[in-house]
């Protein structure tokens, strides 16, 4: 069974940054490419971030390039999302996943929120 538990959201003025991190269960994780969604109300997923499972390969949204980083450690068993800059439009449920894609991914977190108020 895949745990993944994420933390780090809150509340933020626009332009402030905010880290995310998601733990993961170790069984899938050293090997596993994770990343990163988000889901405002009303709205459809939206890919943020991905990362392969050596960490060596990232890839990111248009909407967030320059401004996330996503990174892993594989001795914590953890991939972490680095967001600054923040804009109102960020403002989203943000979960992390296992897997090569939102559409193929194994499983996901329980969500953490993050709000940016202008």
């Amino acid at each position: 069974q895949v745990q993944l538990v994420e933390s780090g959201g809150g509340l933020v003025q626009a332009g402030g940054s905010l880290r995310l991190s998601c733990a993961a269960s170790a069984r899938t994780f050293n090997t596993s490419p994770m990343g990163w969604f988000r889901q405002a109300p009303g709205k459809e997923r939206e890919f943020v971030a991905a990362i392969s499972g050596s960490g060596y390969s990232t890839d990111y949204a248009d909407s967030v390039k320059g401004r996330f980083t996503i990174s892993r450690d594989n001795t914590k068993n953890t991939i972490y999302l680095q967001m600054n800059s923040l804009q109102p439009e960020d403002t989203a449920v943000y979960y992390c996943y296992v897997g090569a894609s939102i559409v193929t991914m194994r499983a996901r977190g329980q969500g953490t929120q993050v709000t940016v108020s202008s």
